[in-house]
């Protein structure tokens, strides 16, 4: 394990912050969707968990991560160190790591073009806020959708930075970046989420074919989504996994685990439960 420092801590609930790790020493290379392990002392051991890196591999300054604190059933170990740590202490990390990364050519080496979905679900999202910057900062002209799934409004992590993202594509076109991010609140009962008037419902449902013959997904692209023009990178509960696999299935769409013969797939996933 390398040594570190927490940078900066941001509370988005009680149970969900922003916490940034900078290195002591040099900084390591790693791909946008890998995770990198924290590790805090208790009772003189080190506890471990991994997190996956929400910030850009283009960041050579901080790690950034969007944590749940959990506390249910029971307190999580390392979770409750750090929502009780502060700005400037140490922490220690191991090298990132992680198979959940974009796909730049095919299997037959050709350049990957597909239009890439991301749907991430909770904290499932930090993948892909770190893709959509990594994207971005390398002028990747690849079509980004990032859906982002959550309970209530205040656990909308990045809405900003995607929303801006977003904004930016607007204004200078898809040829130069082409950019669309849109958000699920689950519990549009809830008090909380009074003011929410974006789409409502589970995440996946985006996948859903409505009575006009499109999902809302291809509403947004403004085409039928096929596994020749899309791949897929899911992030989240396993039921969340499970609900795109029940839409995606039916279009023979594959996992990167049950690839075909010549090595093809257009889905790719990393469940936390």
């Amino acid at each position: 394990m390398e040594n570190g420092t927490i940078t900066y801590t941001q509370l988005l609930r009680e149970d969900l912050g922003i916490f940034r790790v900078t290195p002591d020493g040099e900084f390591p290379d790693f791909k946008a969707g890998q995770f990198l392990t924290l590790g805090l002392p208790l009772d003189s051991k080190i506890v471990n968990r991994a997190y996956s890196i929400s910030s850009s591999p283009e960041n050579k300054k901080f790690f950034e991560f969007v944590i749940r604190w959990v506390r249910k059933p029971l307190p999580g170990r390392l979770t409750s160190l750090l929502f009780n740590a502060k700005e400037g202490d140490k922490i220690s990390w191991a090298k990132p790591t992680g198979s959940l990364t974009i796909n730049d050519t095919l299997p037959n080496g050709e350049k990957d073009t597909r239009r890439i979905v991301c749907i991430g679900g909770g904290t499932g999202l930090a993948p892909f806020v770190s893709f959509a910057q990594h994207l971005h900062d390398t002028n990747d002209k690849r079509e980004v959708v990032v859906l982002h799934g959550a309970s209530y409004v205040d656990e909308l992590s990045y809405k900003q930075l995607l929303t801006d993202l977003e904004n930016e594509s607007i204004e200078k076109g898809k040829d130069k970046w082409n950019f669309k991010y849109r958000a699920a609140i689950s519990r549009p009962q809830e008090w909380t989420n009074r003011a929410w008037h974006g789409y409502k419902g589970r995440i996946e449902q985006f996948l859903r074919t409505s009575d006009n013959g499109k999902s809302a997904l291809e509403e947004l692209v403004g085409e039928k989504i096929t596994k020749d023009n899309t791949i897929f990178y899911v992030c989240g509960w396993q039921g969340t996994i499970d609900g795109v696999m029940d839409y995606l299935k039916a279009k023979n769409f594959v996992t990167e685990k049950n690839k075909r013969e010549d090595g093809s797939y257009e889905v790719k996933f990393e469940s936390y439960g």
